[in-house]
């Protein structure tokens, strides 16, 4: 039964997508407070943070119970994560503020760190990728003999970490020591150090995420959208694009329903979760979790595919309204993210603009200015630091032709 809600809302890290909350629960009505991690936004999510939003802003300075007591005194009616810097600390405190809208404390760790969500998987009986996590690469060598992977395809990447920020392909698992030896110990994107990595097999197939919103237990599914990905120099998982897909594709059930399962053994039971799938040829597996929204500030664009978003649900459900299981696909809809394919300087990025002229441009970005230095594109932060393009119209055939004519002005920057 829904429990009967008041009072303001509490975000945790309102960065990236979670800086969409503030704005939705003003609109109903709602207060919001910040709870942040530190006295600064880790500096991937400085440009989101809107410090005005809040009539409060409270910094985690340690002492869990403090915080705790000061928060049940404003008898918020939710505590949520705003990004995945702020998982943690959400997980930790909605049990002891809001616990009638809190997941299942004891699983806490499987929906921010990837092993520990790896090893709940498992332990549901659900397909997983072979892995392991150590700090000791004689560990690692013992287990890739174990396993029968040596000489395959590895991924080496931190299990507490987003955005694909560490994630390394090591090809034919050649110099898997060397680039185990450089990433342990690494400061990752939140500040923290990597003392533990993750190494795993690589598997192939056709990537998805599956964004939902839980509530009461049940899983409802926002949008499932299939992403391209594809290895730029040494760098593998750059992305490409993304693209919002119908819920009766033929290939979509499956992964939904591997979905769901996957969400009730991290013990998921209320709030927005990102969910991200690797369908190989033996079925579903899963990537990683986040247990918060899709980030980029996906939720607004998914507003123009369907209507509808993690942010409209959470806002939704906790102002008295009704939640659908599903969704409808209204647009044909894609994010093209820019990719820089070599290192230097831009010479000519005002070639760009015509992206804006699209007969399909829905929104872009480009942060590219003539003179600019540019990194060969390695991950998802260094995308979204250059820029990206969404484009959504009712022909599927425009959207094509839009997104090769942005891959083709790309091919002709000049980066010296």
């Amino acid at each position: 039964m829904r429990p009967k809600l008041s009072g303001p809302a509490v975000i945790v890290d309102p960065y990236s997508s979670g800086a969409q909350f503030a704005p939705a629960f003003r609109e109903q009505g709602v207060p919001c407070i910040a709870v942040v991690t530190g006295p600064e936004p880790p500096p991937a999510y400085a440009s989101s943070y809107r410090p005005a939003d809040f009539g409060e802003i409270l910094t985690f300075d340690g002492d869990l119970e403090g915080l705790a007591s000061t928060l049940r005194a404003r008898s918020p009616r939710c505590l949520i994560a705003g990004c995945e810097s702020g998982v943690e600390l959400a997980e930790r405190l909605a049990p002891l503020v809001t616990p009638a809208l809190a997941n299942v404390a004891g699983l806490a760790p499987a929906r921010r760190d990837k092993a520990e969500m790896a090893h709940a998987v498992a332990a549901a009986g659900l397909a997983v990728i072979e892995q392991i996590c150590t700090a000791t690469p004689d560990e690692v060598a013992s287990w890739l003999d174990r396993a029968d992977l040596a000489g395959a395809d590895l991924v080496i990447k931190p299990p507490t970490s987003a955005s694909t920020d560490g994630v390394i392909k090591v090809p034919g698992g050649r110099d898997w020591r060397e680039v185990f030896a450089r990433q342990i110990g690494r400061a990752n994107m939140f500040g923290g150090r990597d003392d533990k990595l993750i190494v795993q097999q690589y598997v192939t197939g056709t990537e998805y995420v599956v964004d939902t919103f839980s509530h009461d237990g049940e899983h409802t599914v926002t949008d499932v959208c299939r992403y391209h990905k594809l290895d730029n120099g040494p760098y593998m998982a750059v992305y490409d694009s993304m693209r919002w897909m119908p819920l009766d594709d033929p290939d979509v059930p499956p992964v939904v329903e591997y979905a769901r399962a996957v969400l009730d053994a991290v013990g998921m039971q209320f709030g927005a979760a990102h969910v991200e799938i690797m369908d190989t040829a033996a079925g579903p597996v899963l990537i990683e979790l986040g247990a918060r929204p899709h980030g980029g500030g996906h939720p607004q664009f998914n507003r123009a595919a369907t209507g509808d978003s993690q942010v409209d649900r959470t806002v939704r459900y906790l102002t008295g309204g009704q939640i659908p299981r599903g969704y409808d696909l209204r647009r044909h809809q894609l994010v093209v993210f820019h990719i820089a394919r070599e290192t230097g300087i831009v010479r000519n990025a005002a070639l760009l603009a015509e992206i804006r002229h699209l007969s399909s441009h829905h929104f872009s970005v480009c942060n590219v200015a003539d003179g600019d230095r540019v990194k060969m594109t390695r991950d998802l932060i260094g995308s979204l630091n250059l820029g990206f393009a969404v484009l959504s119209h009712p022909d599927a055939d425009q959207v094509e032709r839009d997104y090769q004519t942005i891959r083709d002005l790309e091919a002709k920057l000049v980066i010296d």
